[in-house]
C-alpha cells in the first residue's frame, strides 16, 4: 500500500512558471512548432547558428520543460475517429473532480482541464461515432460525485494550434 506522500496517479497538477527565453529561443520554438522534423543544420541556417548550438538550445528547452514532447499531429478523421466533442462535466466538489482522473488513460480523452464557471471539468474527446460518445459519457457519469455532463459536438475545425512562442 502506498504511503500518503507517494505519487499514485500519473496525472499531476503543475503550477507553471515562465521560462527565460530570448528572441532566438522564441524563433527556434516557432520553427519547431511549424515542422519539428527539421534537422539541426536546417534550423541553424535559418537562425544563423551552428547545428551544435541549435542542439544545445533544444536540449536546454527540453530540460526546462518548454518543449514537452516531439510528436506527430494525427488527423483524427483519417484514423477513424471522426466525432470530436467537448464535454463539460459537473462535479459536486474537488474530490469528485479528482475522481475523473481515473479516466485519464482512455484513448478517447485527448485533453482534460479543470475550468471556472458552471462546470468543474472540460474534456476534449474524439470517438468513432455517436455510440462511442454515449459509451464514454456513461463511464463519466458512473463516477461518484458527477452530477451530469453537457456535450458539444464539433462540426468543423477552422483553427487548432498551440501557443505562439513569439508572444
Amino acid at each position: 500500500m502506498p504511503n500518503k506522500t507517494e505519487e499514485t496517479n500519473a496525472v499531476k497538477q503543475v503550477r507553471h512558471q515562465p521560462a527565460r527565453l530570448d528572441d532566438v529561443d522564441r524563433k527556434l520554438l516557432g520553427l519547431l512548432s511549424a515542422d519539428s522534423a527539421q534537422s539541426y543544420a536546417e534550423l541553424g541556417e535559418r537562425l544563423h547558428l551552428s547545428a551544435p548550438a541549435v542542439h544545445d538550445r533544444v536540449k536546454r528547452l527540453k530540460r526546462d520543460g518548454v518543449i514537452r514532447a516531439t510528436v506527430a499531429k494525427i488527423d483524427g478523421c483519417k484514423v477513424g475517429r471522426t466525432l470530436l466533442a467537448f464535454v463539460l462535466v459537473n462535479t459536486k466538489n474537488v474530490v469528485s473532480t479528482k475522481r475523473l482522473l481515473t479516466l485519464n488513460n482512455l484513448p478517447e480523452i485527448e485533453e482534460m482541464h479543470t475550468v471556472a464557471g458552471d462546470s468543474g471539468v472540460m474534456l476534449k474527446v474524439r470517438v468513432r461515432e455517436t455510440e462511442g460518445l454515449e459509451e464514454l459519457l456513461g463511464k463519466i457519469q458512473d463516477i461518484e460525485g458527477v452530477d451530469g455532463t453537457r456535450s458539444y459536438i464539433v462540426l468543423s475545425t477552422f483553427v487548432e494550434r498551440g501557443p505562439d512562442p513569439a508572444l
